[in-house]
């Protein structure tokens, strides 16, 4: 191996490729046959070559072998979720998160009999107590348990705080003393159409507003604080892998003004915008190479989205499915094999780069402009994913963005309107809110109410 046996052949530059490209387009021209450009205003070329870096920069330090494999579970029934949390665990879940309604529901009866060193443990409170908190405390001291905290990204999805900015702000600050750990919101940004970019800088902008309140307040539990990013992955698939590494990158940037923890957690779950009713075991290939994108651009956590999520209740065979489908990837695929397999590709840095380099830029502006609490409120947030959730909408309606089974090789003897356990379509908030929510939805939808309309 010590002999380099292409040492002997002539590197070839860029430009000498591009030259080649262009003969060979004979007359037509280059930039408008072979270039395409993004709803991130990014442009995408036909090839990538070394010359074009100075260098390659490491941008995630994490192993993306070491990832888990994640159920979420809603506790309706404590005993019930129990049960169900065991079996997923002995069936290949790696992790649990478990959804938390009210504060009626007993932690010790949920976690009995669970393994809590082995076991990473989420919570994701839908409601905001300290005092429930602090009445299994002890808990999160003896293995790896999370409570998920977003008091800004509740705002953001339902239109209120839970009480009020102030009072939220000094319940958030009795939880941290026994959490150390903020979760963001980074889903909802997505899922409601926001541009990789915007979900990129309002995920910095929206953690920022938590370090500038830590920063005035309580520096002990800045200096400990964990955050852990939850982010919705999209079916563009290389730039799926960049956007996680570029919020990694951004983080970074952050963390070091603060100068706090650079490290970070990434859970990842599929997209719900692009999943569809009709048609709908074509989910379970989009899940699959979401899946993929989060592994190879380090996802600590990766938990699946059931094919059937959006229209029916919970069930034990899809969500089997689900779990199986990452365990084929990390068993039978070699996902667990090799760490950071996207290092030093040059397309992948490149994006990585130019979407960290936007974002940036995105998130400065909002920054100088108030920051996200205050655009949140003018409404300018909501109007820039209305935006780029239009424009997306328009290139789906017109057939230029593609979901197959839907608006390309449809099923037309495709009978839904039996099936449906769950609403799976955009409900009108009629509810009076301090700001206007940041609503998700799925491109299909209008498409998809149209047919229910016409089924025998």
């Amino acid at each position: 191996m010590s002999d380099f046996l292409f040492d002997e052949f002539d590197s070839i530059s860029s430009k000498q490729w591009k030259q080649q490209i262009q003969f060979d387009l004979r007359g037509a021209d280059y930039n408008n046959t072979l270039i395409w450009k993004t709803n991130e205003d990014i442009d995408v070329k036909p090839f990538y070559h070394p010359d074009e870096f100075k260098e390659l920069n490491k941008t995630i330090q994490t192993e993306t072998s070491k990832w888990h494999i994640c159920q979420t579970i809603f506790v309706a029934d404590v005993k019930k979720s129990n049960k169900k949390a065991l079996k997923a665990i002995e069936r290949g879940a790696e992790s649990i998160k478990f959804i938390i309604p009210s504060d009626t529901v007993s932690i010790k009866d949920l976690i009995l009999n669970l393994n809590l060193t082995s076991t990473p443990l989420f919570f994701e409170l839908q409601f905001l107590s300290e005092t429930y908190i602090n009445s299994f405390s002890t808990i999160l001291n003896k293995g790896n348990s999370y409570i998920q905290t977003d008091i800004i990204g509740n705002l953001a999805r339902n239109g209120n705080w839970f009480s009020s900015l102030q009072e939220d702000h000094q319940k958030l600050d009795s939880i941290l003393k026994q959490t150390n750990t903020i979760s963001i919101d980074v889903s909802l940004y997505q899922n409601a159409g926001a541009t990789i970019v915007q979900q990129l800088a309002y995920a910095a902008a929206h953690v920022n507003e938590y370090l500038n309140h830590l920063n005035n307040n309580d520096s002990k539990t800045r200096e400990s604080l964990q955050i852990i990013f939850n982010v919705a992955i999209g079916s563009n698939y290389f730039f799926e892998i960049a956007k996680l590494r570029a919020l990694r990158l951004l983080w970074k940037t952050i963390s070091s003004e603060y100068q706090i923890n650079s490290d970070c957690q990434i859970f990842a779950t599929p997209s719900k915008r692009n999943k569809t009713l009709y048609d709908y075991n074509t989910n379970m290939l989009r899940t699959t190479t979401e899946c993929m994108s989060a592994i190879l651009g380090g996802a600590n956590i990766v938990c699946n989205l059931p094919y059937d999520a959006i229209y029916h209740k919970t069930n034990t065979f899809s969500e089997r499915i689900a779990r199986n489908q990452l365990l084929i990837l990390k068993y039978e695929s070699y996902f667990n094999k090799i760490n950071n397999p996207s290092d030093g590709s040059y397309y992948i840095e490149t994006l990585t780069n130019q979407l960290a380099e936007k974002s940036l830029e995105l998130f400065k502006n909002i920054e100088t402009n108030g920051g996200f609490l205050k655009q949140l409120k003018e409404g300018t947030i909501q109007r820039k994913i209305k935006e780029s959730a239009t424009k997306e909408q328009n290139l789906f309606d017109a057939g230029k963005e593609i979901i197959l089974g839907s608006n390309k090789h449809t099923n037309p003897n495709d009978r839904m309107k039996h099936e449906l356990e769950l609403y799976p379509f955009v409900k009108t908030n009629e509810r009076k809110t301090l700001i206007e929510p940041i609503i998700e939805k799925r491109l299909t939808e209008k498409l998809e109410q149209e047919r229910l309309k016409k089924e025998d």
